[in-house]
């Protein structure tokens, strides 16, 4: 695994094979956030029905409210406070390495009439950005979220019609290159642009007719791109969503239109696993480009936890969507819902228009909520992307690296029956209750997995899983690992039986979890040993793993780094009754950095559901 430091974000990115390298030449991977619904408002991040659903939706609905000019100086005032300053820094301080930001072309479109070309001042605000991202050391991404015409048909890209119509009118084509120029003219020498999105999601498969067009399409704007910018990156999504990559099969001599290019593909609501994205992977290998996971997000800290874990295990740069939305907790801030809000839902769903005072004070209110610091900021979210302490992680999210490195059967245990997740592994993954017999990871506004859809992974005697994760530091502590550095702790399929655990004690009992719905028993088992912190480590790890042991015989034993902290025996627990959280304190301190906890089953056998590691 590749883990930031304070160098990283050095000078042109360029693709050299499967990897991304600095300017430095240094090995890096993306690890960065959308600025979704600021260039290009969409509807659902305001909590607004279909009839809101999209940039030119919401513009009339603003208009009618409070007038055009009421309109104008709203929108300029929600340019600048969606994103400021305050937020790339936090973004920054975060441990992210880069921003995605999404453009309308109309955003830097002059619409006047009479007048045509470049919006100035549109323009110069987009430069502000860049340069903070400069000050604050963050790659950015342009991304042409919303191309002329439309290269979806839907509201994502801003459509008039709700069709595609940039594949439609050449006008629409010829449009989109001269933007591509402009902004490559523009920023030639601008090297934390990490590189150009040339178009975001197009064509979904009920447009798949022109999908033929989209890989000509491309090569007419790279021409225009190098004409004018040699240096920038270009990154390329298939089409449907970024998830149907046949456009790029096919390719004489397997070349893609241009040396320096990464590929890209979404990923929402579906399994967190390998088999999930084997064909990305396998296209990696055919066209040798790097790989990046340009949006997934919307579902819960749970799945987050998984699928950005799986992105890193398999050297995929990554971007969450998205930084900042209305009234949720799965994004990592959260605009407060200004009083009156469901008036102005209301209005779009054909009920009473608000009055224009009572209507711009609504929307005053939301305009004072959009800054960072009027935000409710959830830092469980940014947690779970980056596995980093305090953290929760659901047990059938080990590692994605393989057999022998992120889990292992009992030699000769024969693979277990698959349920649609993970079958490649071979593990015993079960429900915890319930007669689901198909894992459900659609929860696009961070619902919690219901009881029926909660899931574990039983380990028999010989069978281990591992769960890497990161201790936080001051900033620019993290050492750039290379893969294999945390391999030094794999002597675990020698020593599942090892004697020299530290002798743990029964220290008291906690109060059930509450929101578990059934019987539990949760226990303390704690090393006593003092140890001393420091700014770049923490005293010790505190555990809680929610188990459930087969019978008295059963046991399962826990490393941290290779040293085992302690073992968990089902004659302590009430064996094969209820599910029971157990806690274990390590004895030694933390380093800031990565980490790396085993569970493994010594004797017996035993169910694993999550584990919370703070």
């Amino acid at each position: 695994m590749i883990h930031p430091d304070d160098h990283e974000v050095s000078g042109f990115l360029y693709a050299d094979g499967h990897r991304l390298r600095n300017g430095e030449g240094r090995e890096l991977l993306l690890r960065g956030v959308g600025l979704g619904s600021w260039l290009l408002p969409e509807g659902y991040m305001w909590r607004f029905p279909e009839q809101g659903d999209r940039p030119r939706r919401i513009e009339a609905m603003i208009t009618a409210l409070i007038g055009a000019d009421g309109a104008e100086a709203f929108w300029e005032t929600y340019y600048d406070r969606y994103v400021a300053e305050a937020d790339i820094a936090r973004i920054a301080e975060e441990g992210f390495n880069s921003i995605r930001i999404p453009i309308n072309a109309r955003y830097i479109l002059r619409e006047e009439e009479g007048v045509s070309g470049w919006h100035e001042e549109h323009l110069v605000r987009l430069d502000q950005v860049i340069g903070w991202c400069r000050e604050h050391r963050i790659y950015a991404i342009l991304d042409l979220h919303g191309a002329p015409g439309g290269q979806t048909g839907t509201n994502i890209d801003d459509s008039a019609q709700d069709l595609p119509e940039l594949f439609t009118d050449e006008s629409n084509k010829q449009l989109t290159i001269a933007i591509w120029r402009m902004l490559a003219e523009r920023y030639k020498d601008e090297w934390i642009i990490a590189g150009y999105d040339l178009l975001n999601e197009p064509l979904p498969d009920w447009f798949s007719q022109y999908n033929d067009q989209v890989m000509p399409l491309y090569r007419e704007i790279i021409a225009a791109i190098r004409e004018v910018d040699a240096r920038h990156m270009i990154i390329l999504e298939g089409v449907h969503w970024a998830t149907d990559w046949s456009i790029f099969e096919g390719l004489p001599d397997n070349k893609l239109p241009d040396d320096n290019v990464m590929l890209q593909f979404h990923k929402y609501w579906n399994n967190p696993d390998t088999e999930s994205i084997q064909k990305y992977l396998d296209a990696r290998e055919r066209l040798n480009v790097p790989l990046f996971m340009g949006e997934g997000g919307e579902n819960n800290k749970d799945w987050y936890a998984g699928a950005f874990q799986l992105f890193e295990d398999h050297g995929i740069s990554w971007n969450f969507w998205t930084w900042k939305k209305l009234d949720t907790d799965n994004s990592p801030c959260s605009i407060v819902l200004p009083q009156g809000w469901h008036k102005l839902v209301s209005y779009l769903e054909g009920g009473p228009k608000p009055e224009r005072v009572e209507a711009q004070a609504i929307l005053d209110e939301y305009l004072h909520n959009l800054s960072l610091d009027n935000c409710v900021y959830h830092a469980d979210v940014v947690r779970s992307l980056f596995r980093r302490l305090p953290v929760r992680i659901p047990a059938v999210f080990y590692g994605y690296k393989g057999s022998g490195l992120s889990f292992g059967r009992a030699p000769g245990r024969q693979a277990a029956a698959g349920i649609g997740f993970r079958e490649e592994d071979g593990m015993d993954f079960r429900f915890v209750e319930g007669d689901r017999t198909v894992p459900n990871f659609q929860h696009g506004r961070g619902e919690a997995w219901l009881s029926e859809e909660r899931l574990c992974v039983v380990l028999m005697e010989g069978d281990w899983v591992a769960y890497e994760f990161t201790v936080p530091g001051s900033a620019g502590d993290m050492e750039l690992l290379k893969p294999g550095d945390l391999e030094g702790s794999r002597e675990r399929q020698e020593s599942q039986g090892s004697e020299d655990a530290p002798e743990l004690q029964v220290l008291e009992e906690l109060q059930s979890l509450e929101e578990q719905g059934d019987t539990q028993d949760t226990r303390v088992l704690e090393e006593s040993q003092d140890t001393q912190g420091s700014e770049d480590r923490q005293d010790s790890l505190a555990l809680e793993l929610r188990v459930l042991m087969s019978g008295p015989d059963s046991e399962l034993l826990v490393k941290l780094d290779g040293q085992e902290i302690g073992r968990i025996h089902g004659a302590a627990s009430g064996s094969g009754q209820n599910w029971q959280t157990v806690r274990i304190q390590s004895g030694q301190p933390l380093e800031a950095g990565a980490h790396e906890l085993t569970v493994s089953a010594a004797a017996g056998a035993a169910s694993l559901e999550w584990l919370d590691l703070r």
